[in-house]
């Protein structure tokens, strides 16, 4: 996983730009002792006529959702959090890069409750490139990690909570230590989740097959982005509850999300899929994604928000 190049110029705080260096919270902060906070991953993409950002929107509507289930106050409005989306690109000069919109508890409250915490927004750039990365042979090697989802009514998989990753730090730090890219995760019947940061799709018998929401999976943009783009390419797509087995039987299959973008996977707990190498599919899949992105491609979702920071902005 590449590392941010290095701190930006700015970052929005609660309506006001503020150096890097100063957009520091206290350790009593509730969020760093309880996990008080919710986020979101998008990405702006340098296209011929400028930065874009992808569905700026609906990040920032599940960012609302998210801070609603956990009962944060989050006090601006959609289209004032992507106004200052924008209004960060332009300030850092970026047009390819990372954003990470934060709402977390801060102040100095102990206690679970936090009620009376502070509630402050950030949005934060940085460059990034690929975080799980393609490798010498094109994708991800990948286990079947022994931690499972959280059940129903544990913890709210629809939230893009702060807490919820601690569950899928254990499933990483496994892959990890075992020599693997990354980690597909079952949920509580024992059925196929998705990864520890990203959804997942599988290519079997010429169709996409992925898990419903019912298996405890982030609802993803991306993902929903892949389905309505394979829908608009003529590729079947089925949701399902997907067992273990499958997974060593499927021809293709490929991550997705903001970070992940489109990211094939060659094997799972050492089982080939296919002969190895990213599939047709995979492949078709993730270059009308990258196109569309990055401006090469025509838009008609009206998914791209174009943000008026030059093309090559960022790429010193």
């Amino acid at each position: 996983m590449a590392p941010p190049k290095g701190p930006t110029a700015k970052i929005w705080r609660d309506g006001t730009l503020v150096d890097w260096a100063d957009a520091s919270i206290h350790v009593l902060s509730h969020v760093v002792h309880y996990g008080s906070g919710v986020f979101e991953g998008m990405r702006s993409y340098a296209t011929p006529t400028g930065g874009a950002v992808f569905r700026l929107q609906d990040h920032m509507h599940r960012l609302h959702d998210s801070a609603s289930i956990y009962e944060l106050d989050l006090k601006w409005t959609v289209e004032e959090l992507c106004q200052a989306t924008v209004d960060t690109l332009v300030a850092n000069d970026l047009a390819h890069c990372y954003l990470r919109p934060l709402v977390i508890r801060t102040g100095q409250t102990m206690g679970i409750y936090g009620q009376q915490a502070a509630v402050e927004t950030f949005i934060i750039c940085w460059e990034w490139g690929e975080t799980l990365g393609h490798g010498n042979d094109g994708g991800a090697h990948v286990c079947v990690s022994s931690w499972r989802r959280a059940a129903p009514n544990t913890f709210p998989a629809m939230a893009k909570a702060s807490g919820n990753y601690l569950n899928a730090q254990l499933g990483k730090l496994e892959s990890k230590r075992n020599g693997y890219d990354e980690s597909i995760m079952l949920d509580v019947a024992g059925n196929v989740a998705e990864g520890t940061g990203q959804n997942l799709f599988l290519v079997y018998q010429g169709e996409l097959v992925t898990s419903p929401f019912t298996a405890g999976i982030l609802h993803g943009i991306t993902r929903d982005s892949i389905i309505r783009m394979a829908r608009d390419m003529g590729i079947g797509i089925r949701e399902m509850e997907i067992p273990r087995e499958m997974l060593y039987l499927v021809d293709e299959a490929f991550f997705c999300g903001t970070a992940a973008e489109v990211t094939p996977v060659l094997s799972v707990d050492r089982h080939l899929l296919g002969d190895g190498t990213p599939g047709p599919v995979t492949t078709r899949i993730r270059s009308a994604f990258m196109s569309l992105v990055t401006g090469r491609a025509p838009d008609p979702h009206k998914w791209l928000t174009h943000v008026p920071v030059t093309a090559g902005a960022g790429a010193k």
